[in-house]
């Protein structure tokens, strides 16, 4: 066993697994995974820029982080940052930070790369179910970004766009510094006119209409599942691996899109960071479903940190 800490930075969130790795026997042992909402791509989309308040929030993060690896003694850490870090002008600032924080320096990785841990991570336990027909389609929503991956065994094909729920949200329903609530049908029009050229970009690499099982990971996902569940708080093992029908996605979309923010706030498995942002990731989650005729996604809570886990050991 090998024991190991992930780092995953996104446009949203910032997250950690410690976990105890074996690969000559595929197990991986969680002791611990936490997960901060930090908003490190607040407006990185209309700036270019990382904000001082979205840095600072995400160092704050990163310092609760390093003190739970050095409690269970990591032997190895491995920091992903993804599509905010990618696109910001003064991403030097940010890995300066982390480096002074965690002693490791961020790896700015590829939306290919991204895409490539995220399927180790969800398909891991999968591959062993011979009732799953392939291939996988693996879709992880992000904030700033969606990654599609498409496999049996092994990655076959990958794109990463850049839709996600924050950008949706910043681009198309943020008015006068507020977000729109809830939003009219021109604004949803218009998150689903950039959601679907977006898919005809990733189509143009990765074989959409071959998938068979369709594979969903990230926040916007899990949270739809909770609330299809009516999970009476955020219950990680009952939303792993759980399958939410087309309809179901389609209900809770409808729900979210015409709720108001105390409304959505005061579901049970909402965080309080995606209440703003998770109508346009379910648009996100729908309008994929649509275009590759799935009748369900498999929810799965093992993601691209299982899978820098797993690149570690």
């Amino acid at each position: 066993m090998t024991r190991v800490a992930a780092v995953d930075c996104g446009t949203n969130s910032i997250r950690l697994l410690v976990a105890d790795c074996d690969p000559a026997t595929g197990e991986l042992a969680e002791l611990d995974r936490r997960m901060t909402i930090v908003r490190l791509g607040q407006g990185v989309d209309r700036t270019g820029r990382l904000a001082p308040e979205a840095l600072e929030r995400t160092f704050a993060a990163c310092r609760e982080y390093a003190a739970v690896i050095k409690e269970l003694g990591a032997e190895r850490v491995r920091f992903v940052a993804t599509s905010a870090s990618r696109d910001a002008e003064n991403r030097d600032e940010f890995v300066q930070g982390v480096l002074d924080i965690l002693g490791v320096e961020p790896e700015v990785i590829s939306g290919d790369q991204e895409a490539e841990f995220s399927f180790t991570g969800a398909t891991r336990e999968l591959v062993a179910h011979d009732h799953l027909e392939r291939p996988f389609l693996v879709v992880d929503i992000g904030g700033g970004s969606t990654e599609f991956v498409v496999g049996e065994d092994h990655v076959r094909a990958a794109r990463s766009v850049d839709v996600g729920c924050v950008r949706m949200t910043e681009r198309h329903l943020v008015v006068d510094g507020v977000v729109t609530d809830p939003p009219t049908p021109e604004q949803i029009a218009a998150i689903r006119a950039d959601i679907e050229a977006a898919l005809d970009l990733a189509a143009e690499t990765v074989p959409l209409a071959e998938a068979r099982t369709l594979v969903g990971l990230a926040g916007s996902v899990t949270t739809v599942a909770g609330i299809v569940l009516g999970l009476p708080e955020y219950i990680s093992s009952e939303i792993h691996h759980s399958r939410i029908s087309y309809e179901q996605v389609r209900e809770v979309g409808e729900r979210m899109l015409t709720a108001t923010h105390a409304e959505r706030a005061a579901i049970p498995v909402m965080h309080p960071g995606r209440v703003d942002v998770i109508g346009a990731g379910v648009l996100v989650l729908l309008a994929i479903m649509e275009r590759v005729g799935a009748t369900e996604v498999i929810v799965s809570e093992h993601d691209i940190l299982d899978g820098i886990a797993w690149s570690i050991a």
